[in-house]
């Protein structure tokens, strides 16, 4: 039986990006994630914002690239996969789920600049799709 295991998310950092490097000298970031959704609460008829936090980690190339250029607040296109940890901890076991991130598009606009950014960060090429409205409206369904 086939399976698949893939998250795609857009959102924004909530802190500097943590780099490290194993004793092989392979890069590893890890960074939380903010996605954000608003809706119309049913009760009180008032706009609501969820916002969900995810832990990403990056390896390799893509870990350094994001260490150089991301910070916090930036605006990111992460895709990767989930992956659930176990470990103990006094005793107590514990489950951690992260994003492991495959490929990175960063989505901060030409010239935004936040505290600690680099001028020099790479731009997008265009071939970012425009994310700020879904890709069709109900209007648009023909039945």
């Amino acid at each position: 039986m086939a399976s698949l295991n893939k998250v795609m998310l857009i959102g924004n950092l909530g802190k500097d990006p943590e780099v490290r490097f194993t004793p092989a000298g392979q890069g590893v970031t890890s960074f939380s994630l903010a996605t954000s959704e608003k809706f119309k609460d049913k009760t009180s008829g008032e706009w609501v914002e969820r916002t969900e936090w995810h832990k990403i980690t990056l390896w390799g190339k893509l870990a350094e690239l994001a260490g150089e250029y991301l910070s916090k607040g930036k605006t990111v296109y992460i895709e990767g996969r989930l992956q659930t940890r176990k470990y103990d901890k006094d005793g107590v076991t514990h489950y951690s789920t992260e994003i492991v991130g495959d490929k990175m598009e960063f989505l901060s606009p030409r010239g935004e600049r936040i505290a600690g950014d680099s001028p020099s960060a790479p731009k997008s090429n265009g071939s970012t799709p425009a994310y700020d409205e879904p890709p069709f409206q109900d209007d648009d369904i023909p039945f």
